[in-house]
């Protein structure tokens, strides 16, 4: 009996949360969508291995401003390129809140760059634009550094002797440098056992995020840690780097010379000091160990996967490979290592790897954004409080832009004479206020790395380029590409 009260309370308690949900959405102009269960929402309407595909569907039905609810919590959708350019840039102001991603907040402890708000947002990102551009992000200083690790990272693939290997760590180690050149002053050898467990935690960090499970911790916080073993070893991963980056910080505080600072942590530590009287100042050690941890989990994993996914393209299309090959022979030669002046006498080499990012599509749902306050959008009011997801993948794919949004297609950058065209749709690094602060390095990167490995070997995988498959192993948080065996073969001079 007892039993049987408990359902039909909850039953009624269930029925009296989406009769209120249905009322206030009567009374509130929000977007159109579809209907949700009680408590649950949307969430069994996701494809949970790929939900963009779901909201691209809903959106060729409610229009390019869809509702959904994830559990209780509403989300509006952005569609489409037109739509996302007026949220993000014409509207910026309204658009620039962070949603707070429950592992993320978990991860930092709600510290850090990544899902601040307000004047901690402003704060830390103006500064942190500002130091790295001074430490030569985008710039020649920065180009030099990249040129040295490229030596060191066509070293390590000319050891490999032609033999089949995983490119993945071996990238990993080569762009995580980069970043801790700028963040940590240093950079660390290949054979680091340390270091090569710091880069399997930030590949497993992001595997996790875009596992169904990561997200369902994404929609129900409140669930316990018990109900996955996945849950407890991915957070205690997170602590041992927060542990690496404590240990560097602390060891900054010892050795640092505030008129001579080496790097992001010596700039920020000296800030620190000073405002330590300014009650309203966030520079203090949370935030530095959070967005150290943000910089160096984003300019690791997200640069060095698109470089791997630029591999298997190239093996995929020999012809596209041989094209580049040519071009990069006929502008730089065999010996001297790329330098950005190139980029513009290499049109097809740029259109290739402009069109690898759009097909990887890194982060589909970008990272979401937050309604901090009430806003009035294409007619319909989004309330304080909302999740926004300005979805890249609709930008990515559109029809509109794109002549063949879903397959390879390097002509989608280039005119009919050749020459190189931008695309005004290329938002891989999203658009505004929240795009990503380490895009001009990324762009850097990913040019400077892909020539020099292209313009020394030939790559190809060896089962066959007909094996190799271009569609994600994981798309949820982000789009992650399946991992192949390589064989690079020195180019002869």
């Amino acid at each position: 009996m007892e039993v049987s009260t408990t359902l039909v309370l909850a039953g009624l308690v269930l029925t009296l949360l989406w009769l209120l949900t249905a009322k206030y959405r009567s009374k509130v102009r929000l977007p159109p969508g579809p209907l949700g269960l009680p408590l649950l929402g949307n969430l069994l309407q996701l494809d949970k291995h790929a939900p963009f595909t779901t909201l691209l569907k809903l959106s060729a039905t409610y229009g390019p401003v869809v509702t959904i609810y994830l559990g209780t919590q509403r989300l509006v959708v952005l569609m489409g390129y037109d739509v996302i350019k007026e949220a993000l840039v014409e509207h910026a102001d309204d658009f620039t809140g962070r949603g707070q991603i429950p592992l993320m907040v978990r991860a930092t402890r709600g510290y850090g760059l990544a899902i601040s708000n307000g004047e901690r947002w402003k704060q830390l990102r103006r500064f942190t634009l500002s130091t790295l551009r001074d430490f030569g992000m985008g710039r020649k200083g920065m180009e030099e550094w990249i040129k040295e690790e490229s030596r060191h990272l066509v070293d390590r693939i000319t050891s490999t002797k032609a033999s089949p290997f995983d490119p993945t760590f071996f990238l990993s180690c080569t762009v995580s440098n980069v970043i801790c050149c700028l963040v940590f002053g240093e950079r660390f050898s290949y054979d680091n056992d340390h270091f090569l467990s710091l880069l399997k935690i930030i590949s497993q960090t992001l595997k996790y995020l875009s596992s169904p499970m990561g997200q369902l911790y994404n929609v129900f916080p409140w669930l316990p840690d018990r109900l996955s073993s996945k849950h407890r070893a991915t957070f205690n991963d997170i602590e041992k780097l927060r542990k690496f980056i404590m240990e560097k910080i602390l060891d900054h505080q010892e050795t640092m010379d505030p008129n001579s600072p080496r790097d992001y942590i010596d700039c920020f530590l000296t800030r620190l000091k000073q405002e330590q009287d300014n009650a309203t100042s966030e520079f203090n050690h949370e935030n530095l160990e959070s967005t150290v941890l943000n910089l160096y989990l984003a300019g690791t994993e997200t640069t060095s996967t698109t470089i791997r996914f630029a591999l298997s393209v190239l093996m995929k299309y020999p012809n596209i490979q041989e094209h580049m090959q040519q071009e990069i022979a006929s502008v730089i030669g065999p010996e001297r290592f790329p330098n950005m002046e190139d980029r513009k006498s290499l049109p097809f080499t740029d259109a290739v790897i402009h069109e690898v990012q759009r097909l990887l599509d890194i982060v589909p749902m970008n990272l979401p954004h937050y309604a901090v306050q009430d806003i009035s959008f294409r007619g319909y009011d989004i309330p304080k409080g909302t999740i926004i997801i300005p979805m890249l993948h609709s930008v990515l794919r559109e029809e509109q832009h794109w002549e063949t949004p879903w397959s390879f297609n390097p002509h989608h950058f280039l005119d009919l004479d050749g020459n190189f065209k931008n695309n005004p749709a290329f938002l891989p690094f999203s658009a505004g206020k929240r795009s990503c602060v380490g895009e001009s390095l990324a762009r850097m990167e990913i040019f400077l790395f892909v020539v020099s490995l292209v313009q020394r070997f030939t790559f190809t995988c060896p089962s066959g380029p007909e094996h190799i498959d271009l569609s994600p192993e994981f798309s949820s948080f982000a789009s992650l590409p399946r991992t192949y065996q390589i064989i690079a073969t020195p180019r002869q001079n």
